[in-house]
């Protein structure tokens, strides 16, 4: 702990919107990741080995570019690299974007621990591995966080910041301020428990939804229309526990006695899931998963839910700009 205390200064975080950020990835998330931390004014470097990615990369951020009406020029704040050193060279910060491999991120921060300086934040973009298994093998584990960027990174504002029991406090600090100034909404999660908080809480949902379905109690399109139109036209606004509170615990507590245990204990993934897994009705890319899909519907609810992000996105980013 005492390692980075020693080196971390509190008056470093406010010098953070200068500072090099280093991206390990330039996929559907590293991009994204790239972007947001250059149109807050960082220099990034962006580690993508596979030459048919980084080759798409320019396409792909100049789409974000004409999403948001931005200056086309924060786009020359992004060095792409085939080589990770150069990529992570001067780095503050370096976010891990690849695939959801433990193995493959061990090694990168293996990797990395041996190609950035002592204070370097290493945060990874696990969406449910613990950062105390990918960084367990390193020599300076007080530096290793994990940062979960929802998808897309530059249009969700949510990442959740997850402490390890060797993750130092200073650590914890300076990289939530940092995703502060980038615009992002950070929340601290104390434990690295698998899938942190947000999926967690999704897939209790989502275990729940489908064995109401293989129990023929409704189908998959009555799930989503009952989660749309009933309790998630006010989640956005009105969470969880704030409903608990605003109904009352007494009455949150009569329902928990009658529900509580008749809610789905299925040991491990259900079969119903499984079966479709193995049957290949994977989803909209297959034509059919939990509900079938014709020519062109995917394609619609993909623009559905981006048109939605990206007018969200736009509101907030006015409100910041107006604001500041």
């Amino acid at each position: 702990m005492q390692f980075l205390e020693t080196q971390w200064r509190e008056d470093d975080v406010s010098e953070q919107k200068k500072q090099k950020i280093g991206v390990i990835g330039g996929g559907l998330m590293g991009h994204g990741i790239a972007y947001l931390f250059a149109a807050a004014g960082h220099p990034v470097g962006l580690f993508e080995p596979m030459a048919d990615i980084r080759g798409s990369l320019p396409k792909r951020l100049q789409a974000i570019v004409a999403l948001f009406g931005d200056d086309p020029a924060l786009l020359q704040r992004i060095e792409a690299c085939e080589q990770l050193a150069p990529a992570v060279q001067g780095a503050a910060f370096v976010f891990e974007a690849a695939p959801e491999k433990l193995p493959l991120k061990q090694k990168i921060f293996a990797e990395l621990e041996g190609a950035v300086a002592p204070k370097t934040i290493l945060a990874s973009n696990s969406s449910a591995i613990p950062s105390t298994d990918i960084g367990r093998d390193l020599k300076h584990r007080e530096r290793v966080v994990g940062t979960h960027f929802w998808n897309p990174p530059h249009l969700v504002p949510l990442v959740e910041v997850i402490q390890n029991e060797k993750t130092s406090d200073t650590v914890v600090r300076a990289t939530m301020d940092l995703l502060r100034h980038a615009g992002k909404i950070p929340v601290h999660v104390r434990r690295d428990i698998p899938g942190f908080v947000g999926n967690r809480l999704q897939h209790a949902m989502k275990r729940e939804a489908i064995a109401l379905v293989a129990a023929g109690v409704c189908d998959a399109e009555t799930i989503d229309t009952v989660v749309k139109e009933g309790f998630g036209a006010r989640t956005a606004v009105l969470g969880p526990m704030e409903q608990s509170d605003l109904v009352g615990l007494n009455l949150t507590l009569d329902i928990a006695e009658v529900l509580i245990a008749d809610l789905d204990r299925t040991p491990g993934p259900h079969p119903f899931l499984r079966e479709k897994v193995a049957a290949g009705k994977l989803g909209m890319k297959t034509g059919e998963g939990l509900c079938k899909w014709a020519p062109g519907e995917a394609d619609a609810v993909r623009e559905r839910l981006s048109r939605f992000l990206v007018e969200q996105a736009r509101a907030r980013k006015k409100n910041s700009a107006q604001s500041s």
